[in-house]
């Protein structure tokens, strides 16, 4: 009998390792590698990366003019560094997320996504290759349809809660999208005092809205469902586009042969009965719906100070090592 996890991928769903760590990576075989500032911290604690850190910094060191701009240097090589060893583990694309301080600034999102597909092509890596990752405001996902349709630049939009912000990313052409099903459960859990089984699980369902939308009208945009909290979440969604999954849950799916039948189908979202909305050349309607909808309110606002605050204890590592 196989594996959870080799039944899962024959759903076809294309499993992506949610981690920074080469050798759990490598262990699991996943197609794609996705990566954020709060992955890249805890991995730049152990011993087996000081290399790639030492790298950075020297690289860091030449290209900024003072301290400050130096760590900033510092850590846009330490993501490309980190991004070019996974890419020598997996055979697909490996997501670098923008500095999420720029979440609510198109341009400024375009131009670091630019410097850093720059820098992988320095070091010998095509674009074809990236996912540049931003946060689903409607900046970014103004930034993505800048990038995909002006630079030809693939985007992944995380941090998504709502149809409303996939409408939006489908319609801006966004490569693929990453709506995060664990911390919209933990939302409805503290505020209806309520446990969920996989199937009741709101942010199950909200994947599952979104890939019929998608399919029923016809949208390109792949579907990743992210921040799992279960294997059960996990197994509710195969046949999912894309599902990028964390180490711990990957090692029970690695470890169990139950059944994992697949449960979406492009097939079947023709019969839903779903109404086409638009939103990308409308900011004050893509607002208002948005605003609409509390619990996406308040996770993409507290996930865009996580990952900012996860980036500014990895600059402040870096900090101490240029000035050491």
């Amino acid at each position: 009998m196989p594996s959870s996890l080799d039944q899962l991928k024959a759903t076809g769903t294309t499993v992506v390792c949610d981690s920074g760590d080469f050798a759990t990576i490598d262990k699991y075989k996943p197609q794609d590698a996705t990566t954020n500032p709060s992955l890249i911290l805890a991995a730049s604690k152990k011993p087996e990366y000081a290399k790639l850190i030492d790298a950075a910094v020297e690289a860091g060191k030449k290209q900024g003019k003072d301290i400050d701009s130096q760590v900033d240097a510092t850590l846009d090589n330490l993501l490309v560094q980190f991004g070019k060893e996974i890419l020598q583990i997996i055979p697909g694309k490996v997501s670098t997320e923008v500095d999420a301080r720029f979440s609510f600034d198109t341009k400024a999102s375009v131009d670091k996504a630019l410097h850093l597909i720059e820098l992988y092509k320095e070091i010998g890596i095509p674009k074809e290759r990236i996912l540049i990752k931003i946060a689903s405001t409607w900046e970014g996902i103004k930034a993505a349809q800048i990038l995909q349709s002006q630079h030809g630049i693939n985007t992944n939009l995380t941090l998504m809660f709502s149809l409303t912000q996939a409408i939006a990313a489908a319609e801006a052409g966004a490569y693929l999208i990453s709506p995060f099903v664990g911390r919209i459960l933990d939302w409805y859990k503290a505020a209806t005092k309520k446990e969920y089984s996989a199937s009741e699980d709101p942010g199950v369902q909200s994947v599952q809205a979104i890939f019929n939308y998608y399919k029923k009208f016809g949208y390109n945009t792949i579907v990743m469902g992210a921040s799992f909290r279960s294997v059960g979440e996990v197994t509710e969604l195969a046949g999912c586009d894309y599902l990028t999954i964390a180490p711990n849950l990957l090692e029970q799916l690695y470890n169990s042969q139950d059944s994992v039948p697949k449960k979406l189908d492009a097939s079947g979202a023709n019969t839903t009965d779903i109404e086409k909305k638009t939103y990308i050349d409308d900011e004050a309607e893509f607002r208002f719906f948005f605003n609409e909808d509390q619990m996406a309110v308040e996770k993409l606002r507290e996930g865009i100070s996580k990952f900012a605050a996860d980036a500014v204890t990895l600059k402040d590592i870096l900090r101490k090592k240029i000035e050491a």
